[in-house]
């Protein structure tokens, strides 16, 4: 009989308790949502996946801006096997962004009619 009580008993805290934390995560996300934390974090993350500018892609592929599309290419292939036989991630990471910036540039689609 003492084993069933308690076993209720447990069924029940725990009911409770779950209920609760479901309560308090939800009254989170709309604290969050009407003092703007949300959209700020979100507004991070898309800066901080766009930081890089020509300017600075130019400067870690050693490239000026008469550089041709072609040299471009080819300093990007020796950096970047350089890094990956390194082993530098990061300087392997930083060269195919800067490929990335310089390619939307260089391959801006033209508008014709």
């Amino acid at each position: 009989m003492a084993g069933r009580i308690l076993a209720n008993l447990l069924v029940m805290g725990g009911t409770v308790l779950g209920r609760a934390v479901v309560q308090a995560y939800r009254q989170a996300i709309v604290n969050a949502n009407t003092s703007g934390a949300a959209q700020e974090v979100v507004n991070g993350i898309r800066k901080a996946s766009k930081a890089i500018t020509e300017q600075e892609a130019r400067q870690i592929l050693g490239v000026s801006e008469k550089t041709s599309w072609e040299e471009i290419l080819k300093k990007y292939d020796t950096m970047f096997e350089k890094n990956a036989k390194s082993g530098s991630f990061y300087l392997q990471s930083k060269v195919h962004r800067a490929k990335e910036c310089l390619e939307s540039i260089y391959h801006k689609p033209d508008i014709t009619n």
